[in-house]
């Protein structure tokens, strides 16, 4: 059993997080809410994602699996105000979702959780943590995607660094202790990632105002920030690609 009330905007975030990397995913719902894991096709990054019941305006759940075509919610949420309810009933006698936003019914077909896994959050030891502001992480996206497609990421033991280097334009964001919400770093670490992967992550961040990061060298890059206003948490992985000496 599945009938929720949702907030159009949660249930947008949620969306977001997920399309970044999959187009279907398994939603497996309880009575303390929805969580879900996905690996994108090239297996290069990883969403866990965990959505409490309060994030709900109600919700009467069983332990159950729902498999999503995330195009077909996206749809359906293009009808919605940010201040719209949205209504989420299991149809299991059709195996349909019905979505409701105002006097709009979305019935869909669920797709088939049979082949879907659910993937292994790998229990990393990363030696360094830095949370910053959004805002900041954004600003140094947004500066490299015209440089490059890859990144480096760099953590000092009093300082963060984004950098891209192109063919013939570069470009860096340091951040200083004192302008980070957080740091702990004993000692230098440095990776480099797909700039497209990594971008997509931070731009799905929404409302969060800030965002913690956990590196190591030539490890994956462990990004955490809450959805929900704080009722939901998001951890991404991204796995480095190894540079050449």
């Amino acid at each position: 059993m599945f009938d929720a009330t949702i907030k159009a905007e949660t249930l947008k975030d949620v969306v977001t997080v997920v399309s970044t990397l999959v187009d279907e995913v398994k939603f497996n719902i309880s009575k303390k809410g929805i969580t879900l894991k996905a690996v994108d096709p090239a297996h290069v990054a990883m969403v866990n994602l965990q959505l409490h019941s309060d994030a709900f305006e109600s919700l009467k759940a069983t332990e159950c699996e729902l498999g999503i075509d995330i195009d077909k919610i996206k749809d359906v949420l293009k009808l919605a105000h940010t201040d719209d309810l949205v209504t989420l009933h299991h149809d299991e006698e059709r195996n349909r979702l019905v979505v409701g936003i105002g006097n709009v019914t979305r019935r869909m077909s669920l797709v088939d959780t049979t082949g879907m896994s659910d993937p292994q959050v790998p229990n990393l030891a990363l030696p360094a943590h830095v949370t910053l502001a959004a805002a900041d992480l954004n600003r140094g996206i947004r500066a490299s995607e015209s440089v490059s497609d890859h990144i480096v990421l760099v953590g000092g033991t009093d300082h963060f660094e984004l950098s891209s280097e192109g063919d013939t334009d570069s470009v860096d964001l340091r951040l200083e202790k004192d302008q980070l919400v957080e740091i702990d770093c004993k000692e230098p670490v440095r990776s480099l990632f797909s700039l497209d992967y990594f971008a997509n992550m931070i731009k799905s961040i929404g409302a969060a105002e800030t965002v913690s990061i956990h590196l190591g060298t030539n490890f994956p890059v462990m990004i955490r920030f809450s959805i929900a206003g704080g009722k939901g948490e998001v951890t991404y992985l991204l796995a480095p690609r190894i540079e050449n000496d």
